[in-house]
């Protein structure tokens, strides 16, 4: 759950404060499983990173945190996207990371990169 507010007159009323309660999904993908354990990756530890990553936003008004930045869906697809990614290289983790926010059952985004 965060607020936030756009600045650009193409948002209408979302100039205002307003809030949103996103859920989460992420993506994890390589060409092939993981020696041994036969996992893309560790699923309980890229949980616990993205819990901690999504903790820094919770209940926070993303204009504090990004003052000189419009907080749409999609920038912070990208801006989950690149913690977790940092977060993933410490790990080794090399594939495709995707992370896609939905604002509903009918309004979503999502950022797709590569983890090298």
């Amino acid at each position: 759950m965060i607020a936030h507010s756009f600045t650009g007159e193409e948002f209408g009323p979302a100039q205002n404060l307003h809030g949103a309660t996103y859920t989460v999904d992420v993506d994890f993908s390589t060409p092939s499983l993981v020696e041994k354990s036969n996992w893309v990756v560790d699923i309980g530890e890229a949980s616990m990173m993205l819990s901690d990553i999504l903790q820094k936003y919770n209940f926070k008004n993303l204009n504090n945190l990004f003052p000189d930045d419009n907080t749409t869906t999609e920038f912070m697809c990208k801006a989950i996207h690149q913690d977790l990614a940092s977060r993933l290289r410490n790990k080794c983790f090399k594939g495709g990371l995707s992370v896609k926010l939905w604002e509903s059952h009918k309004a979503w985004a999502s950022y797709s990169n590569s983890v090298e």
